[in-house]
Order: C-alpha cells, then sequence, then structure tokens
C-alpha cells in the first residue's frame, strides 16, 4: 500500500511544477519579441541577418547559439556563465531609475552601461558594414536581446530594490518562492503570451492606429520613459496595492491575484508587441539605410 505522506509530497511537488511557467522571460517573452520581429522586418533586412546568422560560429561560443533571431535573442543571457569573457556587459541588461523621483536616465547610464544606451550603440555597430562580420553579429544579439530587456518594465526601473527583485510577492497559488522582477519576467509574460489570440498575429493585435503611430518612431529615450511610468504606475501598484512611494512597515508578503493577473495580461501582451515593432523598425534602418541612433550622452 503507498504511502499517504510520500503521496501526497508527490502530488505537491507536480503541482509546482505545472504551475510554473515554461519558460522565464528571459527565454519566452526575448524570443516572441524576437519572432514578431523577424515576421515583420522587410525581405533585404531578413536575408541580411540570416546570411551573418550563418556565421555565429565566429562567435566562438560554443553552447550559446545564435543561427536564429529567437537564439541570438537569449545569447547575452546564455553566455553569462562565461565569466570573465561577457562580465562587462552585466549592467548592460537594465537600467535603475528610481520611480520615485523625476525620470532621469543621466546616472543610470553612465557612460553607457544602460541598457537604452547599449540599444542604441548596437544599432550602429550593425549598421556599419565596414566592421568585420564577427563585431555586426554579435552586437545584432545584443541588440535583440535589449529591445526585449527594456520592455519589460522592471528592467527600465528601480526603488532601491534591484528593479523589483528585492520585493517579496506571490503570484496567485505559488507563494513564498518569488518577486516582483520574477512575475513580470516570468510568471506573468509567459500567461500573457500564451493567451489568445496567440502568435505574432494575435500579438500585434493588440497595437491600433494610436498606438501603431507611437510605436514608429526610433527614441529610446521615450521607450525608457514609458516602460518606466509603467512600473511607477502599474507594476509596483499592483502587487504592493498601493502607491509604492508611501512610506509604510509592512512585513506581509503581498500577492498578485487572478483578478489583477487578468488586468496585465493586455499590458504584458502590449510590451511585447511593441518590442517587436520596434525591434524591426531598428533591423530595417540598421540594414537598409545603415541608419542607427547617432552617439549621444544621456
Amino acid at each position: 500500500m503507498p504511502n499517504p505522506t510520500r503521496l501526497l509530497a508527490l502530488l505537491a511537488a507536480a503541482f509546482l511544477v505545472l504551475a510554473a511557467p515554461a519558460r522565464a522571460y528571459w527565454e519566452y517573452g526575448h524570443e516572441t519579441v524576437a519572432e514578431i520581429a523577424w515576421a515583420t522586418i522587410q525581405p533585404e533586412t531578413r536575408a541580411e541577418l540570416a546570411r551573418l546568422m550563418k556565421r555565429d560560429g565566429l562567435l566562438e561560443t560554443p553552447t550559446c547559439s545564435a543561427s536564429t533571431l529567437e537564439e541570438a535573442s537569449v545569447w547575452p543571457d546564455c553566455v553569462k556563465p562565461l565569466g570573465d569573457r561577457y562580465a562587462y556587459a552585466y549592467s548592460w541588461h537594465y537600467q535603475n531609475v528610481e520611480i520615485c523621483a523625476p525620470f532621469d536616465l543621466a546616472a543610470p547610464c553612465k557612460d553607457g552601461n544602460c541598457v537604452a544606451a547599449q540599444i542604441e550603440r548596437n544599432a550602429r555597430l550593425l549598421a556599419d558594414r565596414d566592421l568585420p562580420d564577427r563585431v555586426r553579429l554579435e552586437a545584432l544579439a545584443f541588440l535583440v536581446h535589449f529591445v526585449g530587456d527594456l520592455h519589460q518594465p522592471l528592467h527600465a526601473s528601480d526603488h532601491g530594490d534591484l528593479g523589483g527583485n528585492r520585493v517579496a510577492g506571490n503570484y496567485g497559488l505559488i507563494g513564498g518562492r518569488t518577486n516582483l522582477h520574477s512575475i513580470w519576467d516570468g510568471y506573468l509574460a509567459e500567461r500573457a503570451i500564451s493567451t489568445p489570440p496567440r502568435g505574432v498575429d494575435g500579438l500585434l493585435s493588440a497595437i491600433g492606429e494610436v498606438e501603431q503611430e507611437a510605436v514608429e518612431p526610433v527614441d529610446v529615450v521615450a521607450w525608457s520613459r514609458q516602460m518606466w511610468e509603467q512600473a511607477r504606475t502599474t507594476a509596483y501598484p499592483s502587487l504592493l496595492g498601493r502607491d509604492p512611494c508611501e512610506e509604510v512597515d509592512d512585513d506581509n508578503r503581498p500577492t498578485l491575484s487572478e483578478e489583477e493577473v487578468q488586468r496585465l495580461i493586455p499590458v504584458a501582451r502590449l510590451n511585447v508587441a511593441r518590442g517587436g515593432k520596434r525591434l524591426a523598425r531598428l533591423l530595417d534602418d540598421a540594414i537598409l539605410e545603415g541608419k542607427a541612433p547617432a552617439y549621444r550622452r544621456f
């Protein structure tokens, strides 16, 4: 006869496995942004990127492939375990813009060490056809990844908590094991992307005519401000249930309810669609026109 205690333990473990997102944002979200971009770039752009990605052996990262745009989108995370070789790029994945102060990229982007500055830098490298293919391919991988990062609002904001990583919280029934950043990176992203209508066309249906006008111009500072504002007015309050700038003494671990999840799904879907369309514009500009944002100090 089976041991009842052991059976309950196995059932509990199975529930946690099933409840967890199949892939966190660092993979699922980035690949979806890349998929949207690949579907919407011009044929000439697609051909040149395909040529570059066929040479992914030049990167000399055999454990991290970049032979498709989806693979390239997660390459910058894949190479993190390579230690000193890519340690310089760690701070490029985010920007700690304080949500309880006026929006300002100057300090978070000092010396170009933030996601907004690196989107512009890698767009310039990709656009320069005088550079070796290895340099341009690495720039492509970073560019695709960083556009995805910027469109997750906890990569574009901070409140002295590592972009929400120190804000403990529960995601519905999954309690005691996650935080605000992980909710938006993983659980909510997976739920939003997999909610019908699925696929590229389904996600792009979130972009109406008015939103399309806001997506078209290449303005990395405006994108940064948009995601910072969303973190301040939506991401933090949705979990905390209050203005995140209020000083409170509360040791309770808040829970993101199913009702809040349903309200946030369209927000997260729109972020992914924006990221894919904006990435496509950057890629077309770089490949077809050799055009990219000029260097600047934020």
